[in-house]
């Protein structure tokens, strides 16, 4: 059976039809052959399928010398290679030319075409990949816990059983850093029921915090606030001093060979490098998380309970993961050693929902470091001043010093009214916070190069850093 329109087909015609070497045509046998001319050869047509012979044997084309004209024929029904005289006989007679010629297997009865497959009219999505994709992890995971659940019920027989987990890690690694650094966390519990964070810094019992953390719900701080350290003990400390300016206080616990963290140098920081965050955010004690340094000097302002800005700071920026109770914790390099401190976060959430948005902010170790060292020696901190009062400022043009202070470190370096500063310490400045910010990480005494504009020529000075008179 055949289906569709089939292409017309031709007669083939006898010239097709397979011809038997001792068939011959009327022509071949009335013209005699000479011994010495052999008779032509049949064309071969390859493209025929020939079927079997009459008598079961395939078709072989014969092609052999003629016999003369005086041979005698064979009888009817009898082939011409067989009869005994026969003049020629390829056979017998190994002298004999003969070509073999084999034929084509005979052509099969065409098939019924097969039904045309549907076309797709699009390629699958990549969300059907993914939806695919998310099942087959999914229908994973669940089979995986079942399997672990099955395996690790002791009240089942069986003999599959789990390998011991290793617990001799690398001091190297981020577990073999946090296994050193935790003891020396510890958690500060605010008088308001709240909680910050702290660390120890000197063997004698020194911890660094935030002020807003002694301070706590109110505007004055404690005198003395519990803290929780990582192996679940709680202790008294008593608080030495905090400066709201920079953010930064310090507390004291009894006793003595407290487990201190290194203080690194923060002004070797770089964008890129690998940090932790650890401290207790939303109560959570011991919480340790992994980011990078995101940025350097990012000038910050945050404010106080009242919403008055409280400090500036050039601040560290991190993508690690700091929340609300990580305040006064250490943020600190891949070795554990300390790098600042870390004080706020930034945030699109209302007042009292904040959270980590991937943006934090540390007062930088070295900062911190000369507050706390004043704060312990003379209970306050000094602040380090330009001398000069700011103007507006033109984003990305710089910082216009309106008013110089008489004997001022500006005055006496030279700079007059109306000078657009451009240049702080090799950082160029565009605007107000980020000058203040420069000017207070670093400690009175430090000289550092200023560069300004005046009447359209650029200028330098040498400026000497001083503490602001109280």
């Amino acid at each position: 059976m055949t289906s569709g329109t089939q292409p017309p087909q031709a007669d083939p015609g006898d010239q097709w039809r397979p011809q038997r070497p001792w068939q011959q045509s009327a022509p071949e046998q009335q013209a005699p052959q000479t011994a010495a001319q052999p008779a032509p050869q049949e064309p071969a047509s390859p493209a025929h399928p020939a079927g079997p012979a009459a008598d079961g044997r395939h078709d072989v084309a014969m092609a052999a010398p003629q016999p003369q004209a005086a041979a005698q024929q064979p009888p009817a029904g009898q082939a011409a290679w067989w009869h005994p005289a026969a003049a020629s006989d390829p056979w017998r007679d190994p002298g004999s030319r003969a070509v073999i010629e084999t034929r084509p297997a005979p052509a099969a009865t065409p098939l019924e075409p097969l039904p045309e497959r549907p076309r797709r009219t699009a390629r699958a999505g990549l969300g059907l990949v993914v939806a695919v994709s998310a099942v087959t992890a999914l229908i994973a995971g669940v089979l995986g816990a079942a399997i672990g659940i099955w395996a690790t019920r002791g009240d089942i027989g069986g003999t599959i059983t789990g390998a011991d987990p290793e617990t001799q890690r690398d001091l190297t690694s981020v577990a073999g850093v946090v296994e050193q650094i935790m003891p020396s966390v510890v958690t500060v519990l605010t008088a308001d029921g709240g909680n910050g964070s702290g660390f120890i810094v000197s063997d004698d019992g020194y911890l660094l915090t935030n002020h807003h953390v002694v301070v706590g719900g109110g505007t004055e701080p404690a005198e003395q606030l519990q803290v929780l350290f990582s192996d679940g003990s709680v202790t008294t400390a008593n608080v030495i001093g905090s400066d709201p300016d920079s953010d930064v206080a310090v507390l004291q616990i009894e006793g003595g060979d407290h487990p201190a963290m290194v203080l690194a140098d923060s002004d070797k920081v770089a964008v890129g490098d690998p940090v932790l965050a650890v401290g207790a955010p939303l109560g959570l004690s011991s919480t340790v998380t992994e980011g990078i340094v995101s940025a350097i000097d990012r000038p910050v302002l945050t404010e106080n309970n009242n919403g008055e800005v409280e400090s500036v700071m050039a601040a560290i920026q991190t993508d690690a993961a700091i929340n609300p109770g990580n305040s006064g914790g250490p943020l600190t390099d891949i070795a554990g050693q300390v790098i600042g401190i870390n004080t706020a976060i930034a945030s699109t959430a209302a007042e009292g929902e904040a959270g980590n948005i991937g943006i934090g902010f540390a007062i930088p170790i070295n900062q911190a470091k000369r507050i706390a060292d004043e704060i312990i020696a003379t209970g306050s901190a000094a602040h380090t001043v330009l001398g000069a009062e700011l103007g507006e400022s033109e984003l990305g043009v710089g910082v216009t010093l309106a008013t110089i202070v008489d004997g001022s470190p500006a005055d006496d370096a030279g700079l007059e009214d109306g000078d657009l500063l451009t240049s702080f310490d090799g950082t160029r400045v565009t605007e107000n916070t980020q000058l203040i910010a420069l000017i207070r990480k670093l400690a009175p005494g430090t000289v550092v190069t200023v560069v300004y504009e005046r009447d359209g020529e650029e200028h330098s000075a040498q400026v000497t850093l001083e503490a602001a008179a109280d």
